[in-house]
């Protein structure tokens, strides 16, 4: 693909990815490619785990589905998470930011707007929806063939100083190469988040894969080949909006914003979807 092709497909695969084992040499091509970005002298902070091992995918798969259920029982996940939520089309067409949720069950439909709140989590918890959804968690986990974890070296990630900063920088620009690479492979990648939320978990992810004193985990990615013909989550969303031009861009000075592009200008600036770890899992 054209390079600005690949950034405009660039996406989160919410749904299951394909069981075939993702090859060697795929599996290279992920890390090298990371392994290509900029980093503050050079330093190349980052480290990668490959994680093809189905025991080891499994285990984590076990620690991602009870993270899911703590946070969800707790109601923690809508009270930090809530202000991206959008429940129509014109609201995504104002705000241009946060999550589309445009497939619910059908029972929950007339109640879209009242699910994701305090009472909302009680009832849920009294229904045992928090352990449905750790289930298809679990499932969704555990199919991916391939877990990469990325850590940094803290020899230079030291949080509130500067190499800190440039560290997490340095990472997110190998991240994002290898995220590109996907789309290029016809690979789907989804960052496995709720381990996140909860530190009792993540310090079992540490163990989980021998991490040494001297390395941070700093984030777990499920990898695998798109499956054409796998269903949507049950509960899912998109996020196809960008924001304009003028809300994040400015000339100069931020009293000046760039204005919007005209309809000819040939890069689609509206994205493709993109989705953060869905609720249906």
């Amino acid at each position: 693909m054209e390079f600005f092709e690949v950034v405009r497909r660039r996406q989160t695969t919410n749904g299951p990815v394909s069981d075939r084992p993702v090859s060697l040499e795929h599996q290279h091509r992920l890390v090298e490619a990371a392994g290509m970005a900029p980093s503050h002298f050079n330093s190349q902070p980052w480290r990668f785990v490959l994680i093809d091992d189905p025991e080891r995918v499994r285990q984590i798969a076990d620690i991602s589905a009870q993270s899911m259920r703590h946070v969800f029982r707790a109601g923690e996940f809508f009270t930090r998470y809530r202000k991206f939520f959008r429940f129509s089309d014109a609201e995504m067409d104002e705000r241009r930011d946060g999550i589309l949720f445009d497939q619910l069950p059908r029972a929950l439909r007339p109640f879209r707007r009242l699910v994701f709140t305090d009472t909302a989590t009680k009832v849920m918890n009294r229904l045992g929806v928090p352990d449905t959804l750790a289930d298809a968690n679990r499932e969704l986990v555990n199919g991916a063939p391939l877990v990469i974890a990325a850590l940094l070296d803290k020899e230079e990630y030291r949080p509130g100083e500067l190499s800190g900063f440039y560290s997490v920088f340095g990472l997110g620009a190998a991240i994002e190469n290898l995220w590109l690479t996907t789309t290029e492979l016809g690979m789907g990648i989804q960052f496995i988040s709720f381990p996140m939320e909860v530190p009792d978990q993540w310090a079992r992810l540490n163990d989980l894969l021998d991490v040494p004193p001297e390395l941070e985990l700093m984030a777990l990615y499920r990898v695998g080949y798109v499956d054409a013909d796998a269903e949507r989550p049950p509960i899912d969303w998109s996020s196809r909006h960008r924001k304009r031009r003028s809300d994040y861009v400015f000339r100069n000075t931020c009293d000046t914003p760039e204005p919007d592009p005209s309809v000819d200008e040939a890069f689609d600036v509206s994205g493709p979807d993109d989705v953060a770890e869905p609720v249906g899992r």
